[in-house]
């Protein structure tokens, strides 16, 4: 079986965005070109990781390239949000990232989560093409979102579920 190949080139827009409360969320990423719109599933590390990743990967882009101007990443919070229906395609393992100097185009990969019957090369694959200024809004956007979750912890660190902690630090004791 052949895998799903799926090029959004270009996107008009990408986003991530997480439905559910805090410690329950399910985070997902969503880009459209023209009519089609691709939904996926991430986890918050995947999303935080992007994050750091996209920063990274545009400060090697300014060295390589330093003619190009800054990407802005400007965003308003209101168009972030995704747009229904929310039909996941797939749970993505792995996010990718790649540029095109010619086009000047960041390209996000997501590949699919490959399930017991499949291998890598049977897993679905989605290419978002993205400018430099969607990219860097996605990832600003992406650690806002992921800092709206569960408060941390202060002795341990770990997310405080709204119904109660247990800390292994404070090792049975209350504060």
């Amino acid at each position: 079986m052949s895998p799903q190949e799926i090029d959004l080139n270009p996107v008009d827009h990408i986003t991530t965005d997480a439905i559910g409360q805090p410690g329950k969320r399910v985070f997902y990423l969503q880009g459209w070109s023209g009519n089609q719109t691709v939904t996926l599933i991430v986890e918050k590390f995947q999303i935080q990781s992007l994050a750091i990743g996209v920063e990274q990967f545009l400060a090697e882009v300014a060295q390589k390239f330093p003619h190009l101007p800054d990407a802005s990443g400007a965003y308003d919070e209101a168009n972030m949000h995704i747009h229904p229906p929310v039909d996941p395609r797939f749970r993505v393992s792995e996010l990718g990232l790649g540029y095109d100097a010619e086009s000047d185009r960041v390209v996000l990969i997501a590949r699919e989560t490959p399930s017991d019957t499949e291998t890598d090369e049977e897993s679905a694959v989605v290419r978002f093409w993205c400018t430099r200024d969607q990219v860097r809004a996605l990832s600003q956007w992406g650690l806002e979102l992921a800092s709206r979750g569960r408060p941390l912890c202060p002795q341990c660190g770990q997310p405080m579920d709204p119904e109660g902690h247990f800390c292994p630090k404070r090792n049975g004791h209350k504060a």
